[in-house]
């Protein structure tokens, strides 16, 4: 009988550090199964880092040094929602390396996760249309010089921004009424409703109207130089183009379905292009001659006062050939 005691507590012993090592493992396992997107995480943590601080900046500089104007009552606006945007996938990928480092399974189906996502969709789509009204207020003001110095309401660009958080607002309450709400509403199609009109209005139809006007700029019998304001809106609406409309296409195909990696790859495109608006008004407002020469503040003061000058720059004759900056 003691024999068989001593036996029953040895195999006990071993059970327990056998699950012991293999609790152990599980960690270790989780990583090396998720290590790309881990790397995935890290370098987005790297590039969010820098955009909140390139957005700070921006918006410090325009709400405290700067006079308002109607092009930066946008930049203004956007900074703003690239800035929370970023804190939002921050969090949010904090919360997934956390969670593959201890195994925690059931993250992604957390009622905070899809918090977060709701909240990502509204700063993701707020962004996309301020950018969007951005650009096509500066394409009128090239095309339509004479109509918008004259007939422009002063405080347009508020009333936009405004509506356009509203919009932003009322398409993540469709998403979200129809995909969390008891009533029958076919989650499904609102979703890729919302991304359409995205894509169409607020994605191609800004990028292609600034790169016809920009042709047009460069190949008319008026050759004009574009402008460095132009300039940013231009590389930024490109950039938006490029970086953003891959997560547009990975919602409208459904999150749930997506492979894992290929999601976090949308949403480090979409921290990139909310990051890389600053680092463009630096890029162009240093721009010179001779390389790039300009402190930060006077490379934006560069590109956001330029409205002034070109408005000058207008009013010389039309019969002229010239080659003026808009």
């Amino acid at each position: 009988m003691e024999e068989t005691n001593t036996i029953d507590i040895s195999l006990s012993y071993m059970n327990a550090s056998e699950y012991a090592d293999s609790q152990a493992v599980i960690p270790s396992q989780c990583i090396i199964q998720n290590y790309s997107i881990l790397i995935i995480a890290g370098v987005f943590i790297g590039i969010s880092l820098c955009g909140l601080v390139g957005n700070m900046v921006v918006v410090w500089f325009l709400g405290f040094h700067m006079k308002k104007s109607p092009f930066t009552v946008y930049v203004l606006n956007l900074a703003i929602t690239d800035f929370f945007l970023l804190v939002f996938l921050l969090v949010k990928f904090i919360l997934h390396i956390v969670s593959t480092v201890y195994c925690i399974s059931s993250f992604e189906y957390l009622p905070t996760n899809y918090i977060l996502m709701d909240l990502f969709l509204f700063w993701y789509f707020a962004s996309m249309y301020l950018l969007t009204a951005m650009s096509v207020e500066r394409c009128l003001s090239v095309l339509f010089p004479i109509w918008y110095r004259c007939h422009r309401p002063k405080r347009l660009s508020g009333i936009v921004c405004g509506v356009l958080w509203a919009l932003a607002g009322i398409f993540v309450s469709l998403v979200f009424i129809s995909c969390y709400s008891p009533w029958n509403i076919k989650c499904e199609q609102v979703v890729q409703g919302v991304c359409i009109v995205n894509f169409l209005i607020f994605t191609l139809f800004p990028f292609l109207s600034n790169l016809s006007l920009f042709i047009k700029l460069q190949c008319g019998s008026q050759r004009r130089h574009p402008g460095k304001l132009y300039v940013a809106v231009l590389l930024s609406v490109v950039f938006l183009f490029l970086f953003g409309f891959p997560c547009n296409v990975m919602i409208f195909l459904d999150p749930v379905y997506i492979d894992p990696f290929y999601l976090h790859i949308s949403y480090l495109l979409a921290s990139l292009n909310s990051s890389i608006n600053p680092v463009i008004y630096f890029l162009v407002g240093s721009c010179r001659q001779r390389g790039f020469q300009a402190s930060m503040k006077v490379a934006f003061r560069r590109v956001f006062e330029e409205k002034v000058t070109s408005e000058e720059g207008s009013h010389m004759p039309g019969d002229a050939t010239v080659e003026t900056t808009l």
